[in-house]
């Protein structure tokens, strides 16, 4: 599970609480804007776009077009504005993490 620094995410019980379920934590670096927003845009985008528009039966069901729109649909097939018209796997491809997490001094 991937999560910035806050106290909620780092505290001893919630870390107990993933290891306990086999649960690998990674946290981005301080200052680095790279995960928060773009995943916040794109947890939103996906409430509005799937979740929100559609009534799923199982938990099966909502997994396999979760990942249906992650994977073939927001990465591979969806131009975004804020990339310039790029889908996001183009637009990965020719950024660095580099690029996104440092600022140039």
């Amino acid at each position: 599970m991937h999560s910035d620094q806050g106290s909620q995410f780092t505290s001893a019980e919630f870390v107990q609480h993933c290891r306990k379920r086999g649960i690998s934590q990674s946290m981005s670096r301080a200052g680095c804007p790279y995960d928060n927003a773009p995943i916040e845009r794109y947890y939103n985008t996906l409430k509005t776009e799937l979740i929100y528009q559609y009534r799923f039966e199982t938990a099966a069901e909502l997994d396999y077009v979760v990942s249906e729109f992650a994977y073939d649909w927001y990465n591979q097939a969806r131009p975004h504005t804020y990339n310039g018209y790029l889908i996001s796997f183009e637009k990965r491809a020719e950024c660095t993490i580099k690029q996104w997490c440092y600022k140039k001094r």
